[in-house]
């Protein structure tokens, strides 16, 4: 063979083996691209593992607005909550948690970026499938449906209060759909964790207390300083009793019984062992909801509610996140729909001392419901009065309940020095932490204290808690002067045995501060609670700007105004969401389907 043809093979092999060495390099390139690269949406990672469209949807291919149809493929696929929860690992487990059973759809969403709805309040690294995703977001187009739906009673938000006058109105007779613009329901409420006030309940004369309406209403017209309306806070002192009776009644456990700032007796319900109160509620209500086939819509935002030319109300008129905007036609609306501590700008419109700080409120507590009263006429009330709570965990959003302080936690400063009652009102608490070096104090508790309360487990879990076998150790993990500290403790313990806090003046000691562990929580004030709203009278009926009822119009909680006066006591929220919640939906149905024919 020629020496210029060795040549040309030689050169033509090397270049043959050139090519296939970056052809492999390029091919494990791109497989090493394809494992770090992050999945798109979740219908297109259902599509390549050639699920179609059917299996999700249904042959229809139609969702509505509260994805009930896309949920239950979902969980023949995936498994319950309860057993995904089981697979997961690492110390949060997203799957197992306060929200309780919620659609998959509240974080996994088919066609857009999935989003943890959790981290709307927490701030953990959470990964999800789904989540990152380099397109662009599909920007669907408003539509319209000229169908209109017809229902005695529409009830606005499922928080407490919303799904109370559901259920009332139903049982008393009534056709009604429960609106939530949010993916999930239970508002605020779901975070509620000291209890419930009632007074002269069965339970408090089981356990020995005494207690009256009568000392229930003077506890909260003092606390809110005397500007509540009395006869909005009779009401909520006198059938506060049966509203307990009737939780009971539906499944829910409210036998453990403790006290809370502001209170002069043991009158805070909640369930066995101290444990969260709004979450077991929620839970408790949704299942009578769902029992009941009343028709609970999530993703729906009321953008209006309807009236006649008598100025009668007629309906709302409803963006769904599927269906589009339509109307549905009602004789009566109860707006339930919860206050505003998550809209800054509305909270600093008319506090603007309380800007830039935190909440410990969900997402969808933005003052819808009062602006939709406020459109067609409604009066507001109170709307400057919005408590700060004293211990929000600081740098979070986290609400320390009262409960920890009474069941015997201590504030103190950076210093180690206690400086106000631990049991003094709320405005009372905050202001006073809100002069300490950094605005920031320190609950602090043992062993025994912390047996006492199911919550605290939750608040470990979570890591916003310091500890210390000794007083020294703990003042060591927070940073604070250990001599302080223990001098603190001992004064306190002093005043626990003498039952006489001479430099405080606490009411009630029900624990000393002695047994190791010892703990501390770091808290800070933030928005809690915007006792202002729409006006209402006995009957729950909507005041106008005229002084008189807005005719088929309703409403109850925290959307309202007049109940907690400047200052709302702890305990008092969710004694108000179930009271008038079930006032709202008797009158309501009464209104719809006898009175309204």
């Amino acid at each position: 063979m020629p020496k210029t043809s060795k040549i040309l093979i030689t050169f033509i092999l090397a270049f043959i083996f050139m090519a296939t060495v970056v052809w492999i390099a390029m091919a494990q390139q791109t497989q090493k691209s394809a494992a770090i690269l992050k999945p798109g949406t979740l219908a297109e990672i259902h599509k390549a593992k050639e699920i179609t469209c059917k299996q999700c949807h249904g042959d229809s291919l139609k969702v509505d607005d509260n994805e009930k149809v896309v949920n239950q493929p979902c969980i023949k696929c995936h498994g319950t909550l309860e057993e995904v929860a089981k697979k997961d690992k690492g110390h949060i487990n997203a799957h197992k948690s306060h929200l309780g059973e919620i659609s998959c759809t509240v974080c996994h969403y088919g066609h857009t970026a999935s989003k943890v709805y959790c981290l709307k309040c927490h701030g953990f690294d959470m990964q999800i499938p789904g989540s990152n995703t380099d397109k662009k977001e599909r920007q669907a187009k408003i539509k319209k449906d000229e169908a209109k739906d017809k229902t005695d009673v529409v009830v606005i938000g499922a928080g407490a209060a919303g799904f109370t006058a559901a259920i009332t109105a139903h049982d008393a007779g009534a056709k009604v759909i429960l609106l939530e613009k949010q993916p999930i329901t239970g508002g605020n409420s779901m975070l509620a964790a000291g209890g419930m006030n009632a007074a002269n309940t069965k339970i408090q004369a089981k356990k020995g207390v005494k207690d009256s309406a009568e000392l229930m209403f003077n506890d909260t017209m003092k606390g809110g300083k005397n500007t509540n309306n009395p006869e909005l806070v009779k009401i909520l002192a006198e059938r506060s009793a049966e509203s307990i009776d009737w939780l009971i009644s539906i499944g829910a456990d409210m036998n453990d019984l403790g006290r809370l700032a502001g209170a002069s007796v043991e009158r805070s319900h909640r369930p066995t062992g101290g444990a969260v109160v709004g979450a077991h509620l929620i839970n408790v209500l949704r299942k009578n909801a769902s029992d009941r086939n009343i028709d609970v819509r999530v993703n729906s935002n009321v953008l209006q509610i309807l009236r006649d030319q008598k100025g009668r109300v007629t309906g709302v008129q409803v963006e769904g996140k599927h269906r589009g905007i339509y109307i549905i036609e009602a004789k009566a609306v109860i707006v339930a729909s919860g206050g505003f501590s998550a809209n800054a700008t509305m909270v600093e419109s008319y506090r603007p001392e309380f800007k830039g700080m935190t909440t410990s409120n969900q997402p969808g507590a933005t003052g819808d419901g009062i602006k939709l009263g406020e459109t067609i006429g409604a009066q507001v009330i109170d709307m400057k009065d919005i408590q700060i709570h004293p211990t929000i965990a600081a740098g979070s959003k986290i609400l320390i309940t009262e409960a920890v302080r009474g069941n015997g936690a201590i504030l103190v400063n950076k210093d180690g020095k206690r400086f106000v009652n631990e049991l003094t009102t709320r405005d009372a608490a905050s202001a006073a932490i809100l002069k300490q070096r950094d605005k920031v104090a320190y609950l602090i508790f043992d062993e025994n204290i912390r047996k006492s309360l199911k919550q605290i487990e939750g608040y470990i879990h979570l890591e916003l808690v310091k500890e210390g076998q000794t007083l020294k150790e703990l003042a060591s993990a927070v940073g604070m002067p250990a001599d302080n500290l223990e001098a603190t403790i001992e004064a306190y313990n002093k005043a626990f045995d003498t039952k006489n806090d001479e430099e405080f003046k606490r009411p009630n000691m029900p624990r000393p501060i002695r047994t190791p562990k010892f703990y501390a929580i770091a808290v800070q004030p933030g928005i809690h609670y915007t006792m202002g709203g729409l006006k209402i009278d006995g009957l729950t009926r909507v005041i106008g700007k005229d002084g008189k009822p807005i005719e088929g119009l309703f409403a109850a909680g925290e959307v309202t105004g007049g109940v907690h006066g400047a200052n709302r006591l702890g305990g008092n929220s969710i004694s108000e969401t179930i009271t008038f919640g079930r006032i709202a939906g008797t009158n309501a149905a009464r209104y719809a389907v006898k009175d309204n024919k």
